[in-house]
């Protein structure tokens, strides 16, 4: 379960991106991001744990430079021993914002899951800190987590495989690199196992801010496909073999692009303004 907030409505954003974010033009996800944080009065701290490039932080830190972020910390959290670190977690609880980049989400997972530094991150969340994941550290940010899995549009038994994640929300599970990597299949094969979620599709280019009253907000170039399951009335999950497609009768689809809104509360989604 997310840590609980001081008050009601004082958690930070969550903000989950589909990989593949705009860093050149108007890169406007993360100045999204920055403007939430403080603009240039913004403390970051960039997690690079899902990469194996040594130069991904430092590459993040310039990219955020140029938006006028001055006050930046690199955490280069390569080991398990390394995330007990007190020095990282009061680095974290000193941020107005924490962003986590992409790579494998098994090694954050495996790296930072249950650590000094993964507590330090739900607690300042809970307190009002924001946090952004973009690709694996998209997937990361919820308690049920896509380690790995296949292709396709149809949901099979097996396709899929789940852990736990960093916990921020338990209302979601997070797919990235959605529509390019044709990955509807293993994000509804993920809610067949638990139909308590709402699965979150993110195209590249476009990030889910969830907000403290959990009203999902889409900001970017593509769409993000909300899979909704909550009045299935039937799912073969529990009889098929591995590698037999499952049924699933009740699923409700929304595909929602820049400006659109949808309630993780209500389940109700609102149009945005794009086409």
């Amino acid at each position: 379960m997310p840590s609980p907030e001081l008050a009601p409505g004082s958690r930070g954003l969550i903000a989950p991106i589909g990989g593949a974010e705009d860093k050149v033009s108007d890169r406007r996800i993360l100045r999204r991001f920055v403007a939430a944080a403080g603009g240039d009065a913004a403390r970051l701290a960039i997690l690079p744990t899902a990469s194996e490039l040594d130069d991904t932080g430092d590459r993040y830190r310039d990219l955020f430079r140029r938006l006028g972020v001055r006050d930046i910390v690199v955490l280069p959290i390569k080991e398990r021993n390394e995330a007990e670190d007190p020095a990282a977690a009061d680095a974290i609880l000193a941020s107005t914002g924490v962003f986590f980049t992409g790579g494998n989400q098994l090694r954050l997972s495996t790296i930072l899951g249950g650590t000094a530094t993964a507590q330090a991150v739900r607690r300042a969340n809970a307190r009002g800190v924001h946090v952004a994941g973009t690709s694996a550290g998209a997937a990361f940010v919820s308690e049920h987590m896509i380690a790995y899995g296949r292709e396709g549009a149809t949901p099979i038994a097996g396709q899929v495989t789940l852990c736990a994640g960093l916990g921020l929300t338990n209302r979601v599970i997070v797919d990235q690199h959605f529509r390019e990597r044709d990955r509807l299949g293993r994000l509804m094969t993920a809610l067949a196992y638990n139909p308590f979620a709402i699965g979150l599709g993110l195209d590249e280019d476009t990030a889910a801010f969830i907000h403290p009253d959990n009203e999902v907000e889409v900001i970017g170039a593509g769409a993000i496909t909300v899979v909704d399951v909550s009045d299935l009335s039937f799912s073969s999950m529990a009889r098929v073999r591995e590698g037999e497609p499952v049924q699933l009768i009740g699923v409700k689809l929304h595909i929602l692009s820049d400006g659109a809104r949808f309630r993780l509360d209500t389940r109700q989604a609102t149009p945005g303004g794009g086409g």
